[in-house]
């Protein structure tokens, strides 16, 4: 097929899942377009400030049986992980209750873990598969990851949790005692039991692993259009172009994978959709010498500790407000302190040396669900968004979706339970 021939697709979107998207176009031999505004990688993209974190055990939504006794609590302890900014609560009280809904019964909650599982099953093996491909290997590293618990009663609380991950075959190692001791130097005494979940892996710099996957699709044909998209132009039904404030791109299809600000386009595609800013924050300690073997998260805590490229990552927090509200910068700090009261020695780094604070938008349904699937305006459009805390974990098996959609493939997986629809 000449170059002119190829089908042209737009990719709305230039993070983990617009590039995930895009490079599986590109293999399948399209010609595409990513529509990004900004730099591949850069700190405007929730994928650049996650905890790098790529697990099978991933699986849990945030919304669980009984979390409406205890959202009041963490509402009220200003330490603690969630937040609201009260002036946004009446926008949010609707997609609060969706929330709150969608985790009320053990039933609703395994069939979220069920279709999540389908998503992030094989998210190490594809992430490495992709790595390898564009040349970046090390980026993905198979060291697993540690939860950390003060006790024994305090991992046997996660009752559910344990037992729809036992049920999808997640498998886990205790520590305890001085093996936990050997395999975490430096831990608080106040962690007793670590819990290792063998088939995980990390990313060693989610930022700079975009940028690869990026300039591996600009080496093999994609462009780079440096630009948002304001609108989509469709004829008899049909995609014509993505309308951009320089101009028009005419396109056969486009891909909207653009994160928090999906949700206008979709609404001019006739499909509401209740996506909110979980926002979330990061710091990294830039000269720590902590000898930090596997990932960690402190499940007290809520946040996860990680090496990455650049530093010790410390990442976590949910802040309910608008996506352009300027960041909270005591939410970081507070991270600083979390990781002090994990690691002791870490306690004079922390507070004193240099550290690099992030603030980002994890676009996020009530149901804990991504969209994926076609829109309802007519032929030619896809959406891939919504991914919430699992971007970085189902953006290989989305992107595998969507190019499956594209290409009139049937999917590798049902897709039903990513409608855009179900929101209707």
């Amino acid at each position: 097929m000449s170059e002119d021939a190829k089908r042209h697709i737009v990719v709305i979107g230039g993070g983990i899942v617009g590039v995930c998207v895009a490079e599986a176009l590109v293999r399948d031999g399209l010609r595409v377009t990513m529509l990004e505004p900004g730099a591949f990688g850069g700190e405007q993209q929730a994928s650049y400030g996650n905890g790098t974190f790529v697990s099978p055990a991933s699986i849990i939504p945030m919304s669980m049986p009984g979390l409406w006794a205890k959202v009041p609590g963490y509402l009220l302890d200003r330490r603690g992980p969630l937040t609201i900014r009260w002036p946004y609560l009446p926008r949010l009280a609707t997609w609060l209750l969706r929330f709150l809904a969608a985790g009320w019964t053990e039933g609703r909650v395994t069939r979220t873990t069920q279709a999540l599982a389908d998503l992030v099953s094989g998210a190490p093996q594809l992430h490495a598969d992709i790595a390898a491909r564009i040349g970046v290997p090390d980026m993905i590293r198979e060291d697993g990851l540690l939860y950390l618990y003060q006790n024994r009663a305090a991992f046997e609380a996660e009752g559910l949790a344990l037992k729809l991950r036992r049920a999808h075959g997640v498998k886990m190692q205790e520590y305890e005692g001085d093996a936990l001791a050997n395999l975490v130097p430096g831990l608080a005494p106040r962690y007793t039991l670590g819990v290792m979940l063998t088939g995980g892996c990390h990313c060693a710099s989610p930022g700079q692993y975009v940028e690869a996957i990026a300039t591996w699709c600009l080496a093999n044909g994609a462009t780079h259009e440096r630009n948002c998209a304001l609108d989509l132009r469709l004829e008899d039904g049909k995609l014509a172009a993505v309308v951009t404030k320089d101009g028009e791109i005419a396109c056969d299809g486009a891909v909207l994978a653009a994160g928090i600000g999906a949700a206008t386009l979709a609404k001019r595609c006739g499909d509401r959709i209740p996506l909110e800013a979980e926002r979330g924050y990061h710091v990294e300690l830039l000269n720590c010498d902590l000898d930090l073997p596997v990932p960690v998260m402190p499940q007290d805590l809520k946040v996860a500790i990680v090496r990455t490229l650049t530093g010790l990552r410390i990442a976590g927090q949910v802040e309910f407000a608008s996506a352009t509200a300027s960041p909270d910068w005591r939410r970081a700090d507070l991270l600083r302190d979390q990781v002090a009261s994990c690691f002791p020695q870490l306690e004079e780094p922390a507070r004193n040396g240099p550290v690099k604070r992030w603030q980002g938008n994890r676009p996020s349904t009530p149901d804990g669900l991504p969209v994926i699937g076609p829109a309802r305006c007519g032929t030619g459009v896809w959406y891939a968004f919504g991914h919430g805390h699992v971007g970085l974990n189902s953006a290989p098996m989305t992107a595998r979706l969507i190019a499956d959609l594209v290409a009139g493939r049937p999917t590798s997986l049902d897709t039903t339970p990513f409608a855009p629809d179900r929101f209707h």
